[in-house]
């Protein structure tokens, strides 16, 4: 009989803090009612957003703690895609739910009434916690010890979190830009305050069906450590940190809506002018 493997505790650790950053997220998120609205700027709703970008930084060093220590195991595999389901399929789906059924403050002239039927938000939430789960155990099946990691077979679970944590996130940067002295910006705010309930809703149906499609995503990480990186990733990130400095957290939803829609796009450009798209073969599928 195979000696039983201890649990390693660090990685361990860190993985059920990603668990808990979920949970906290819909907490959170809970808080948000019809008789108890989201307050202006941080509320709750940031803050389960918060916690959510929270459970991607636990998420993005347990598995390089497992590696590191040598305690890779199939268990601290199982236990990352339970906690990933709940913090990356269950808890944005949740939060955007929150964010366009009830209202975001009270009082505010930017106010918009509900405009999707409740039932079709729900939905659009439910379609997103199934893909969540797919992927995951798509990921689960497919990856394989001696996996490069140099792309991704769909988009990556956090990263579809991500997108749509990321509204909440940039929702105070856009409360500041309407307040009194700056006409152009206040201009602007009142534009983009109401159209993020109207949007939220599609980028989280979007992206769901991002999450089990076939279509390549680089691993902008692993490709950089490894010296892989392309020129143009080096340019990529210079601009966003100029964006960072000079819109703050505007940047967010940007950034992450580039990432999930860039591959897409470039897909059907390239077969619109009759070139081959970089879909995953059946062949190579190996881990998203």
């Amino acid at each position: 009989m195979k000696p039983t493997r201890l649990i390693a505790v660090f990685p361990t650790l860190l993985t059920l803090g990603n668990g808990v950053c979920g949970f906290g997220a819909i907490t959170f998120a809970a808080k948000v009612t019809q008789t108890a609205p989201d307050l202006p700027g941080h509320g709750p709703l940031f803050y389960s957003a918060l916690l959510i970008f929270c459970g991607m930084l636990f998420d993005m060093f347990d598995g390089a703690a497992a590696r590191l220590t040598g305690q890779t195991s199939e268990l601290g595999a199982e236990l990352d895609s339970l906690c990933d389901a709940v913090t990356f399929g269950v808890a944005p789906a949740f939060l955007m739910l929150q964010f366009v059924n009830f209202p975001l403050w009270e009082g505010n002239e930017y106010s918009l009434p509900f405009i999707y039927p409740a039932r079709l938000v729900w939905t659009i939430a439910a379609l997103y916690v199934v893909c969540a789960v797919l992927r995951l155990a798509r990921f689960n099946i497919e990856t394989e010890e001696d996996d490069a990691h140099d792309s991704f077979s769909g988009l990556p679970s956090p990263a579809a979190a991500g997108a749509v944590a990321s509204f909440p996130i940039a929702f105070p940067e856009l409360l500041a830009m309407a307040e009194p002295g700056n006409p152009q910006a206040k201009i602007v705010a009142a534009v983009l305050i109401p159209g993020v309930k109207i949007v939220l809703p599609l980028v989280c149906l979007t992206v769901a069906v991002l999450m089990v499609s076939r279509i390549r995503y680089p691993h902008f990480g692993t490709q950089i450590i490894r010296g892989r990186g392309p020129r143009k990733t080096i340019i990529q990130f210079v601009f966003a940190a100029a964006a960072v400095a000079w819109v703050h957290e505007l940047v967010v939803p940007l950034a992450f809506c580039y990432f999930a829609f860039g591959a897409p796009v470039m897909v059907g450009w390239k077969k619109l002018w009759g070139h081959e798209a970089p879909i995953v073969s059946s062949e190579s599928r190996k881990s998203a």
